[in-house]
């Protein structure tokens, strides 16, 4: 019976490549994210290792901090050095928030990955290491003097002896400094462009002058482990420093990054799953088809003796070897696939251009168990079915799904969507554990459940377009029709595919409109200001552009927005700083007199959710940190919080801030103009100050709005193109459907070829089952995606997210695009129908 089954599966190639199609496209998806992930993993491991020494001393508490203001007096350096095995010690400063301009006025980098800059010392990283070698020209030794990256010399075209436009965070907001080498890193920098300054205006530019630094790095002599060297340097040190070994402190920053990479893999994986839910659907409607195709074949089987178990499984060793050569291929294209996610992400400023492809055994494993337990899950049903039919029935070939098994079918998808719903309910308005799981498995069980009923829900559709076809094609649209409700448990899962891909991008498509016309609903509403300076990339930017705007005529009034992660108890959360007396007149922030009052006392102003979440009060003490420095906020108050009210749930007042060691930079100034300015003369002068400043611009309420609608119109745009993989593979499905139904229908086609169907009539017909078909997909999917998208919205009303707005033309326009896709779909199964000869067809089994 193997031997039969192979021999049977070998004989027709065409239909194995065809079957394996799905399983191809949606192995691809898990094996490509696993693959990415792993590269993106390890490129930050290998930054991590050469960015750390034999022993780091560091402010206590600063080690989850990036950018820490916290620093080491630089008397202690030589002291570090003296240490007993130490060979020698060496002071580090680095910034985060400074950025190269090209020569063409361009910014470098700064959509993601940050500007980097150090100081330069030629000190050995732990074990040794080195990140950077010199490629051309030499390390600054005197002020106005920096090395760049290769990387970033290159796309700003700077070569050694140029003057180099450098904007930074510190008080100076430009420097222009001569390029005096050029630096190639030992791995990926990720998209990050790194500058090196000498140590004594480092210092100047980031420290306020001072002789200290971020941290300090300790050389192990030889003979002596950095455990050893960690203990003899571990009494030098004041109470509010801390010495960790150089592979601890590797270890823990790369744990950290692992766990922020999460996000990423368990974004890419859910795509991952849809690909293979859609492909799942199309691997039963192939097995389904075959089957049917299959019937004499496996009649005879059962005449010569076989049992039904030997016929269920000699389908599924069909589905084994579909599901083995799916996943190998998958594999192959993972890899390609990981190349256009590199490539996706890279566009948005993660760089790994220079990563080495990551394959690990885990991701090869996962190919083939996905690839195998999909493949078989989803042909054991039709496997089933194939052993059940007994052998004269299988020799007639009129086997159809009896009515029982219909009703029951509709009833299972009723119960699937009524479960599904229940759960999306619970994981949108329930108080659950793990919302977000709840929420998908509910629009997963609504998907599959409405795809059940398809057969009865898409039936209207079917006959309300075949009365359409009737009367535009005549005879063509009645056959066209009387195929498409022929086999509708066929038709409802080829079109059930199409249907999950197009909910999910109409969902998505809904709940970003609806986030954009609610950004921009509460930015009319709280926006009081005439123009806001901010930074494009969302970094901080130099207080001197602030103290700038202050002095252009008809400038009434200039309130600084301070912001960075901090610490509220045990856990980092994202904390601002305003300045009472000037912020509620340039922002609506519904809160008391007195709160605002308390709040330059050094109090804290919190929303009221997140007061009532915490359990905190007015009065109460709440431990926090910014940059490694703890200090006692008392609550001043809260307020009602709504999108773009506040720049963070946790308020403090900037003098606050200041006083405990917050970045001594600006994330947004807000700027009010006197009565009767001239506001055209005013945004003149402003754009005039940041001329030169490509990370920081002026905008007014218009400009604002569409600022923070662009990383949405990102995201979306991001989600599309990976659905779109869904999508492509329910198209692939239509091809399928079509091409193997041509095989099924071979002596019809055939016999009406013979009483006149002219090839191009033949054609039509293919081409309008194929509309039929992509129309009730795109039909139900954009029903479903609008009602999820509406549920969505409703359930964050009361985060921000107040306004329903429902992108009908998109809408539309996927529908349209759908009957587009249904004609192409028909191509080639019209062609190669076209092509049959009459006789050889008529004369088919």
């Amino acid at each position: 019976m193997l031997r039969a089954s192979l021999k049977s599966l070998l004989a027709r190639k065409l239909r194995l490549l065809m079957s394996a199609v799905a399983v191809i496209l949606g192995v691809a998806f898990v094996a490509g994210s696993f693959i990415f992930t792993d590269t993106l993993g390890r490129s930050f491991d290998g930054i991590m290792s050469s960015s750390v020494g034999d022993v780091v001393v560091r402010p206590a508490g600063s080690g989850d901090t990036l950018g820490s203001t916290q620093t080491i007096d630089g008397a202690l350096v030589a002291k570090l050095a003296a240490a007993p095995g130490a060979a020698r010690a060496d002071g580090n400063i680095v910034d985060y928030t400074t950025f190269v301009v090209g020569k063409s006025g361009k910014l470098i980098g700064g959509q993601g990955a940050p500007g980097m800059a150090v100081n330069f010392t030629d000190g050995p990283a732990a074990n040794n290491t080195s990140m950077f070698s010199l490629a051309s020209g030499e390390m600054p030794t005197q002020d106005g003097q920096i090395a760049l990256d290769a990387k970033t010399a290159k796309t700003g075209g700077y070569v050694v002896g140029d003057k180099v436009n450098v904007v930074t965070a510190s008080a100076k907001a430009q420097v222009n400094p001569t390029l005096s080498g050029i630096i190639e890193s030992s791995g990926s920098l990720v998209g990050a462009s790194v500058v090196v300054w000498t140590t004594h205006e480092a210092q100047s530019l980031y420290l306020g002058g001072k002789d200290a630094f971020n941290d300090v790095w300790v050389t192990r002599e030889d003979g002596t482990s950095q455990e050893q060297l960690r203990a003899a340097v571990a009494p030098l040190l004041p109470a509010d420093l801390e010495a960790v070994t150089g592979d601890s402190a590797a270890e823990a920053a790369a744990n950290q990054i692992q766990e922020s990479l999460k996000f990423i893999t368990y974004f890419l994986l859910i795509f991952a799953a849809v690909a293979l839910v859609v492909g799942t659907f199309i691997i039963v409607n192939t097995f389904s088809i075959l089957v049917a195709q299959r019937m004499r074949e496996l009649a005879l089987f059962r005449a010569i003796g076989a049992s039904r178990r030997q016929v269920a499984r000699s389908v599924l060793i069909e589905a084994f070897v579909v599901g083995l050569i799916g996943a190998t291929l998958g594999l192959g294209l993972g890899i390609v696939l990981a190349i256009a996610i590199k490539a996706l992400f890279g566009a948005i400023g993660l760089d790994l251009a220079g990563a080495e492809l990551v394959l690990a055994p885990r991701t090869v494993v996962a190919a083939y168990v996905v690839g195998l337990v999909v493949t078989l899950l989803a042909a054991y049903l039709p496997a089933r079915r194939a052993g059940k039919v007994p052998p004269v029935a299988a020799m007639r070939d009129d086997v159809t799904l009896t009515e029982s098994s219909m009703h029951r079918r509709v009833l299972a998808g009723l119960a699937l969507t009524a479960l599904g719903a229940a759960a999306l309910a619970l994981g949108l308005l329930a108080d659950v554990p793990k919302p977000v799981a709840f929420v998908g498995a509910g629009i997963l069980g609504v998907l599959l459940g409405v795809a059940l009923t398809s057969p009865v829900v898409g039936r209207p559709l079917i006959v309300g377009m075949g009365a359409i076809y009737r009367r535009l094609f005549g005879s063509v649209g009645v056959m066209a029709e009387e195929n498409a409700l022929r086999n509708p448990r066929r038709t409802a899962a080829t079109a059930s595919a199409l249907m999950i891909g197009v909910a999910l991008v109409s969902m998505m498509a809904v709940f970003g409109s609806s986030t954009k016309a609610s950004i921009n609903k509460e930015i009319e509403k709280n926006f009081k200001a005439d123009y806001l300076v901010s930074n494009s990339i969302g970094s901080d930017f130099s207080t001197a552009v602030g103290d700038e705007v202050a002095k252009v005529d008809g400038v009434a009034t200039v309130s600084r927005v301070r912001w960075g992660m901090g610490e509220v108890g045990d856990g980092q959360e994202w904390i601002a700083a305003i300045d009472p007396a000037t912020f509620g007149q340039v922002a609506t922030l519904d809160t008391s007199a007195e709160a605002l009052a308390n709040l330059d006392r050094g109090g804290l102003l919190l929303d009221a959710d997140t007061a009532t979440e915490l359990g905190l009060k007015t009065g109460d003490k709440v431990r926090m940190k910014l940059s490694g420095k703890p200090f006692d906020a008392t609550v001043a108050g809260t307020y009602a919080a709504t999108a773009g009210s506040a720049p963070a749930r946790y308020l403090l007042s900037t003098k606050t801030w200041d006083a405990n060691g917050g970045k001594l930079s600006d994330g947004q100034v807000y700027v009010r103009l006197t009565d009767g300015a001239d506001a055209a003369a005013v945004g003149s002068a402003l754009d005039k100050i940041v001329a030169d400043l490509p990370t920081v611009s002026v905008k007014d309420v218009a400009g604002y709005a569409e600022e923070q609608a662009k990383p949405i119109n990102q995201m979306l745009m991001i989600i599309y193109a990976l659905l779109g993989l869904a999508v492509v593979i329910a198209i692939l499905g239509i091809i399928n459907t079509l091409a193997l139904s041509v095989i099924e229908r071979t002596r019809e086609i055939g016999l009406l070829r013979a009483v006149g169907l002219s090839r191009r009539q033949l054609r039509s017909m293919l081409r309008l089952e194929s509309v039929v078909i992509a129309l009730l997909g795109a039909t139900l999917g954009v029903v479903l995606g609008v009602v999820f998208g509406m549920a969505i919205q409703r359930a964050l009303a009361d985060e921000g997210f107040s306004t329903l707005q429902i992108p009908w033309v998109q809408l539309v326009a996927f529908v349209l695009m759908a009957g587009i896709v249904g004609v192409l779909a028909a191509v080639w199964p019209g062609r190669r129908a076209a092509k049959l000869k009459i006789l050889d067809a008529i004369g088919s089994e």
